[in-house]
């Protein structure tokens, strides 16, 4: 970028970065904890490189703290097709109902939720990228207000395994077949956003419904063969 003389950089960073938050909703002052998994210390490290670039060669750079996207573009023709067997809800969700998968793990059910499940910020991918298009005006028009800014993409509020398995059940009319197992390692309680920063500034919010997401999940699945 340096050589190219291109100083503009979104990084497609997660809230994973956060680790088990101490306070829901989590706000970008949240503070970085160890990280879970390898995945989170990927975004970790990352971050902390961007923001080292940012002071020493003049890089401007957002990192848009993705929490949970899932869904597909409305035409079915750009979704997610996991290499193997799925390691995100969704697809999985998906999958089984298509048949491709036997049977949906639930990994856990003694967590401190209400229903024991864990919780999660699901976004549609569609918004998503929008959020992508307005931190890239943000920058290109120079409204950052310092090199390095950080934003939570999400929707603001949290669903649990459960509450998904259901909601994708009433949405499609099918039937899933899943089964509890034991907890994954890696996998926190709950985590899901406080969106006012990036709704101000970037003058972003999300526009899809849970129910929507899920229904472009399956109607994407649909094409596959």
């Amino acid at each position: 970028m340096r050589d190219r003389n291109l100083n503009n950089f979104i990084f497609s960073s997660s809230c994973t970065v956060y680790g088990q938050a101490d306070e829901l909703p989590i706000t970008e002052n949240a503070p970085i904890k160890p990280a879970e998994s390898p995945y989170g210390n990927t975004k970790q490290i990352g971050e902390e490189i961007i923001q080292d670039s940012c002071k020493a060669n003049g890089l401007n750079a957002i990192a848009l703290r993705y929490f949970n996207p899932i869904g597909a573009h409305e035409s079915a023709k750009i979704g997610e097709l996991p290499l193997g067997v799925p390691q995100n809800l969704i697809p999985y969700v998906t999958q089984t109902a298509a048949g491709i998968r036997e049977q949906l793990s639930i990994f856990g059910d003694d967590y401190d939720t209400p229903d024991g499940t864990a919780i999660r910020d699901y976004i549609h991918v569609v918004d998503l990228a929008k959020a992508h298009i307005a931190a890239l005006n943000r920058l290109l028009h120079q409204k950052n207000e310092t090199a390095f800014e950080v934003f939570n993409v999400g929707t603001g509020k949290g669903s649990s395994v459960l509450e998904i398995v259901k909601a994708f059940e009433k949405a499609t009319n099918q039937n899933l077949n899943y089964k509890v197992v034991e907890r994954r390692a890696g996998d926190i309680t709950a985590a899901y956003a406080d969106t006012n920063i990036a709704n101000e500034k970037l003058n972003w919010k999300t526009e899809k419904s849970l129910e929507e997401a899920l229904l472009s999940a399956w109607k994407w699945q649909n094409t596959q063969s």
